[in-house]
């Protein structure tokens, strides 16, 4: 399905034989950040002496910082440096971020002396001593940034078979084989790692990671005489603000009811005459009321902060309309341990080979015809098993308390249930192929959707508003807990989780996963087609594809 364009690739550089390196740089610059987080608390509360409040702080700014920062990366990438040095700095800042980290469990006195409980008790780390460990926080912070703002972007510019296109099926199974390999990086981070760090030691546990981190750098700049390096689009950034700008400067100005191509500005050879009807209101920023003042005798905007192009109104209308499709509730209140997340990442992995293996080979054949499942029809699949895993988890967790309340156990909350963790294998099975319709889905219509100048960006969208489903998830869980402890009652999700409901918990959950999903489909309604679908930048050779 994915070769033949990538044999017919007209340009010498870019194509298959990159997108290993892309791959292994980002699993594993995951692998390495992710294997220093769940022992880190430890670090600090016995290495630094900080009390647990305080380290919880430094780790929750640590965290917040490195899911922030890849946006910024990305707007950086996307209009002024470009994607490859990017990720070149990120390599760079990161690795050095990690060997400063790992210089502290070496130097002497790096930290304060170990606690003495006979005699002074614990001695508080020095400015000098906790100036280093920042430090290193804010490089990896940073690295990390660089490198997710624009890894997943670069993989798919290498695939443009040099005449401006590119092969769906070659981007979905790209996109597909990015998230299975970066989550089963992630798997082994929190297993083999966290395993080397709490049997050999510090110093052993924090090198692997700075090693794997070289590893990564090696593993993208090894490939750089292949890579397909795009320029940066410098005119980005200033032209979105351009047409906000615009849009209310001409606020008052009141537009056609029968528009011509004379009434808009649009750059010379563009191939858009016309802005498109949705948000018509920021179409002002693009009508031109008077031309003889508006435009310079070689076709410029005299002032573009109140006159812009048609292309600049596009630009920012398809980045406002992407942002507005992300609404998934994901449920991660309680997570299952890390050793049977596997099971989500197996089912991932699988799913992803016999898709692009079996079915859509065997969906082509019936057809008669290559043909792909459709981005609105993946991304609805998705949010319906994620509203499926939720209605198993919800039938499990009822079942779990009931044997608790029979056993008489309820009261002692360290008691082993007599029911089989098996249970658990529906809600992870049905996770991981949530994860593998909607979230794969959704990174590739937010990249088919946006201007190619954008692809950073685009590819940053999902990750953000899995950043705000988190934050919103959070709030759900206060409320409730909030409202269903007034009366004097002991709540749904109480610390003694016999004594709760946590079942009813997630019933709740169930609902809101449905009613997010009636809320996709209006939202699909009001979106209208999506490029990916009649879209020339993503057509086939031969125009023989088509949704099956």
């Amino acid at each position: 399905m994915i070769t033949e364009p990538l044999l017919i690739n007209k340009n010498p550089k870019g194509g298959l034989r990159t997108l290993p390196f892309i791959i292994a740089n980002e699993a594993f610059e995951r692998m390495a950040t992710v294997g220093f987080t769940p022992n880190m608390i430890l670090y600090l509360c016995r290495e630094y002496n900080m009390e647990t409040t305080a380290a919880t702080n430094i780790i929750f700014i640590w965290t917040a910082a490195t899911n922030f920062l890849p946006i910024v990366g990305a707007l950086l990438a996307d209009s002024y440096v470009g994607r490859y040095r990017m990720i070149g700095f990120g390599c760079f800042t990161c690795l050095l971020g990690m060997v400063l980290l790992w210089s502290t469990t070496i130097l002497p006195g790096a930290k304060p002396p170990a606690c003495d409980q006979l005699r002074n008790g614990c001695e508080s780390a020095t400015w000098s001593q906790l100036m280093p460990l920042y430090f290193a926080f804010g490089l990896m912070s940073l690295g990390s940034g660089g490198i997710r703002s624009s890894s997943l972007a670069f993989g798919a510019e290498q695939l443009d078979k040099g005449d401006g296109t590119k092969s769906k099926g070659a981007l979905q199974s790209y996109f597909s084989w990015y998230y299975v390999f970066v989550s089963a990086s992630s798997i082994v981070a929190v297993t083999c790692i966290v395993y080397i760090q709490d049997n050999l030691g510090w110093k052993v546990g924090f090198g692997v990671p700075a090693v794997i981190m070289l590893l990564s750098a090696l593993s993208f700049f090894l490939a750089s005489p292949f890579y397909v390096k795009s320029k940066a689009n410098t005119s980005l950034l200033p032209g979105l603000t351009q047409v906000l700008v615009a849009s209310f400067k001409n606020r008052r100005t009141k537009l056609p009811t029968q528009a011509t191509e004379e009434m808009y500005h649009h750059g010379k050879g563009s191939m858009r005459l016309m802005p498109s009807e949705n948000l018509r209101f920021l179409n002002k920023a693009c009508m031109a009321k008077h031309p003889e003042q508006d435009l310079t005798p070689d076709g410029r905007a005299s002032n573009p902060n109140s006159l812009c192009t048609v292309e600049q109104v596009e630009e920012l209308k398809a980045l406002i309309k992407a942002s507005s499709m992300d609404r998934h509730v994901t449920p991660n209140f309680e997570i299952p341990s890390g050793s049977f997340n596997i099971f989500a990442i197996l089912t991932l992995t699988i799913w992803i080979g016999l898709y692009d293996r079996a079915v859509l080979p065997l969906a082509s054949k019936i057809k008669g015809k290559p043909c792909q499942l459709s981005l609105k029809l993946r991304m609805g699949i998705g949010l319906l098993f994620s509203t499926a895993s939720m209605t198993a988890w919800a039938i499990v967790e009822a079942a779990r308390r009931s044997i608790a309340i029979n056993e008489g156990i309820s009261d002692d909350l360290r008691a082993v249930v007599q029911m089989s963790a098996m249970w658990q294998l529906p809600y992870l099975v049905l996770s991981g192929l949530a994860m593998a319709f909607n979230m794969i889905g959704q990174t590739e219509f937010y990249y088919t959707e946006l201007p190619k100048s954008m692809s950073s960006i685009a590819s940053t969208l999902s990750g953000a508003g899995l950043s705000a489903a988190n934050l919103v998830a959070s709030l759900i869980m206060n409320a409730v807990d909030d409202i269903t402890k007034r009366g004097g009652n002991g709540g749904w999700i109480p610390s003694n989780i016999n004594k709760g409901h946590y079942d009813y918990y997630y019933w709740l959950l169930t609902a809101l996963s449905m009613a997010n999903f009636l809320y996709y489909l209006a939202c699909c309604k009001a979106y209208g087609p999506f490029k990916g679908r009649v879209g020339t930048a993503f057509d086939d050779k031969d125009g023989m594809e088509e949704e099956c």
